[in-house]
């Protein structure tokens, strides 16, 4: 269900964009990489917003081990998919700032919801309206992929002990884990409240520790469990595996070193909360093992 939705979502929110492009290049009179860096800007802030910013945009694919269950043969559809997904991932961020700032120039003017305006003023209200609605169904989208991701993590806790048991719930007609879901929806409601700006850099904080102890751990499987059958490996070798390793470590780092204010006040307090997540999950995966030996007993 969550497919097809999803893919009805993206094949009308082409629709704008693909207009958009055509007409932007058609009317094509500025560089659109002048200025290359925002005037009176420090480089390494410029770099570190940008990486946030492209952590955000590129996150979560991680995310599609929680659903593997539900997926037929995922060690052939997710390959397949990602080579197909990630290359147009690039092409819609890419193409429509391009053009628009190929036509019109204004980079000054940019902020939240700018892509209406922008599509507004190269194509007339028609394409400012399409492109007003698209944004609104790529958010809808983006909810719909978020929610089928996100709530397997509670439920699969809670079916494991760590969590409270009544977040396994499953939905007597549907299967899914309906309790899960309704809890993290409103915590995602909650959440509106907040500018995006001001999520994006807190959410880099969580998002680069999550990256961090992905890799961290293929490199521990890989040194504890080297001849462990996988459905896939790291190529190159030891080589490979330093490369996949490094390189987010590193961007990681350029993104935490550069944060801007608000990433910093409030960014540690996040990550912080991780501990304590872990050593309350620890305590209701102790007490549930207890309460199973008890019925044994």
């Amino acid at each position: 269900m969550v497919g097809r939705v999803a893919t009805v979502f993206e094949v009308f929110i082409f629709v704008p964009i693909i207009a958009m492009v055509v007409l932007g290049l058609a009317k094509w009179h500025h560089n659109p990489f002048v200025p290359l860096v925002p005037p009176r800007q420090p480089f390494s802030k410029v770099i570190g917003v940008g990486l946030a910013l492209g952590l955000w945009l590129y996150s979560g694919y991680e995310q599609l081990s929680t659903v593997a269950g539900e997926v037929e043969n995922p060690q052939r559809s997710y390959p397949r998919a990602l080579a197909l997904v990630v290359p147009l991932s690039i092409a819609i961020y890419f193409l429509p700032t391009f053009a628009a700032l190929a036509t019109l120039g204004d980079w000054q003017q940019w902020r939240d919801g700018y892509f209406s305006t922008a599509a507004l003023l190269i194509g007339g209200p028609w394409l400012g309206s399409l492109m007003t609605i698209a944004a609104m169904v790529c958010n809808v989208a983006l909810l719909n992929s978020t929610v089928l991701t996100t709530t397997r993590m509670p439920f699969a806790l809670a079916e494991d002990g760590y969590l409270p048991p009544f977040l396994s719930g499953r939905h007597p007609r549907y299967g899914t884990p309906w309790i899960a879901i309704v809890i993290s929806a409103a915590i995602y409601a909650s959440l509106a409240l907040h500018s995006l700006g001001d999520l994006i850099s807190i959410y880099v904080w969580l998002r680069a520790a999550t990256t961090v102890l992905t890799v961290l751990s293929a490199w521990g499987l890989r040194r504890k469990r080297p001849n462990l059958p996988r459905a896939f490996r790291i190529p190159g070798g030891d080589l490979g595996l330093i490369y996949v390793i490094a390189m987010p470590l590193a961007m990681a780092y350029v993104v935490l070193r550069y944060s801007d204010p608000i990433a910093m006040r409030w960014g540690p307090w996040a990550l912080a909360a991780g501990p304590v997540v872990y050593f309350v999950a620890k305590w209701f995966a102790k007490r549930a093992a207890q309460k199973a030996a008890a019925k044994v007993g």
